[in-house]
């Protein structure tokens, strides 16, 4: 029986075929899902409509079922420091408040775009968040005794 909220089949396989070190693109509605992802990776499109679903509420039924290691955000144009910028899109407070312990590496949009390109990207999840900058690239850890 499952522990844990995510109950989707398609992100359950894919989370099942992946393992440490693999990575999950959680996107807005802007990007280019087709292209600005691995070929060869898992694409759920959970962009119902707009506002629906939005990256945030992926990323609540993510951190319940899986370990995360590592974030990286697509970032604005202009230099970024996750700890200090206060240009930061409001949208990497929330990404903060759900990944507690873990730095936001930012990453400018063609270098995320190269990133979720890799190899390791086996999960792509398309939302129909409207947020500029709503991009998470999540890397998936290894698993402690208590889960």
């Amino acid at each position: 029986m499952l522990r844990y909220g995510l109950t989707h089949p398609a992100i359950l396989a894919a989370l099942a075929a992946a393992g440490h070190g693999s990575r999950v693109l959680i996107s807005d509605g802007h990007y280019p899902h087709t292209t600005g992802a691995n070929p060869a990776a898992e694409r759920v499109y959970l962009n119902l409509s707009p506002d629906r679903l939005l990256v945030t509420e992926v990323l609540d039924a993510l951190v319940d079922a899986i370990p995360i290691e590592a974030a990286a955000v697509m970032t604005p144009p202009r230099e970024f420091d996750d700890t200090t910028d206060v240009s930061a899109p409001e949208i990497f407070a929330e990404f903060r408040t759900a990944l507690p312990g873990l730095t936001l590496d930012g990453l400018d949009r063609f270098a995320f775009y190269d990133a979720a390109r890799g190899p390791d990207t086996a999960l792509v999840v398309a939302t129909g968040d409207r947020r500029t900058y709503a991009n998470l690239l999540l890397t998936i850890g290894v698993r402690s005794e208590d889960r």
